[in-house]
């Protein structure tokens, strides 16, 4: 059994998707209804906001994906949905509706991890080759995963403290630019110069964990000291230095894991997956060592339902199901997320 039609749902942030997945590889449908417009003027994602936008959005986007799909809830074989991690108001909402569905259809209940949707997310540009790495970088996780085959995470590296997209926030905070900060900073990063040589943090001799507090506090310590001595800082070489000094690290530690796991691809998932710079950097890095890279395009690296789908096929062909019993898990293990 290795075709599906599958309704899945996302809600674990500001963004309330669902899409309708055919056989893990072809998206009929993927409606995203994002929420940064009401996010933007807090500077960042307010929970109790999110999960009320979702409550007003979700059965509209449900009805939307339907119908530009083209099929019938009759026509679906599972309902699956983010489990976790995220914001608990955000992905009850999410499996909420789900449960809802997959009772009233009398359909199979598949609950997803959100960054193993991320990495699923580059079975839509090209078939999965095991053994392999993926990179995760998004707004709340920088990670190293090693996959021996389909639905097996192991996370040999990440961050000990803020996650990539989470420094990017803070330093566009920093230079007064808007939320999301991370598209801010690398559209000024593209037009500046790395003449603040911020440091590299590789950590200890061998590991593929992250940290970005260090350079963050250095970014901010620049800004400050600029403006005790009366100087200003120039945020398009600032923004440059910055992402600079991110995408080293992240770039020398991903083609160090590959070859040290002898991986045969390495995949590259979340929001942070959409900057320029690091995308350059990574196509740059592997080319010159004959590795196999895999990006999603722009508008799969952001979080939507379709990566859920493909996420959820495969744990549908071998067998996984969940109960309506099942619940939010804020802090749910990747390693633990797909075992049936």
């Amino acid at each position: 059994m290795n075709t599906s039609l599958i309704l899945s749902i996302e809600s674990s942030c500001d963004e309330t998707s669902v899409a309708l997945v055919k056989d893990g590889k072809t998206l009929l449908s993927n409606v995203v209804s994002s929420q940064i417009e009401s996010h933007k003027r807090f500077g960042g994602v307010v929970p109790e906001v999110a999960s009320r936008h979702h409550v007003e959005r979700i059965t509209y986007v449900i009805d939307d994906a339907l119908s530009e799909a083209g099929v019938k809830m009759e026509d679906v074989d599972a309902v699956a949905v983010t489990q976790g991690p995220g914001l608990v108001g955000a992905l009850l909402v999410g499996i909420s509706a789900a449960k809802a569905l997959a009772f009233a259809h009398q359909k199979p209940l598949i609950g997803v991890h959100h960054i193993a949707g991320h990495i699923y997310a580059n079975e839509l540009v090209e078939e999965m080759q095991f053994p392999l790495v993926c990179l995760v970088v998004s707004g709340g996780h920088t990670e190293l995963v090693y996959m021996p085959e389909h639905g097996v995470f192991e996370v040999i590296g990440e961050t000990r403290d803020d996650a990539a997209g989470e420094a990017y926030d803070k330093v566009a905070r920093t230079l007064s630019l808007p939320y999301p900060g991370g598209p801010a900073i690398d559209r000024l990063a593209a037009v500046g110069e790395d003449t603040y040589n911020f440091p590299r943090v590789r950590l200890e001799p061998g590991s593929f964990d992250f940290s970005f507090s260090g350079l963050k506090s250095s970014v901010i310590n620049a800004v400050h000291n600029a403006e005790q001595r009366g100087e200003s800082v120039i945020p398009e070489n600032l923004a440059a230095s910055f992402q600079a000094s991110v995408v080293e690290v992240l770039v020398e530690k991903a083609i160090r894991a590959v070859k040290e796991k002898r991986a045969k691809q390495l995949l590259v998932a979340g929001g942070v997956a959409a900057n320029r710079g690091l995308r350059a950097a990574l196509q740059d890095a592997t080319a010159a060592e004959g590795i196999q890279l895999v990006i999603p395009p722009l508008d799969l690296c952001g979080d939507n339902a379709g990566m859920i789908g493909v996420a959820a096929h495969h744990a549908y062909v071998r067998g996984k199901r969940d109960t309506l019993a099942m619940n939010a898990v804020p802090g749910l293990s990747l390693e633990e997320s797909m075992t049936v």
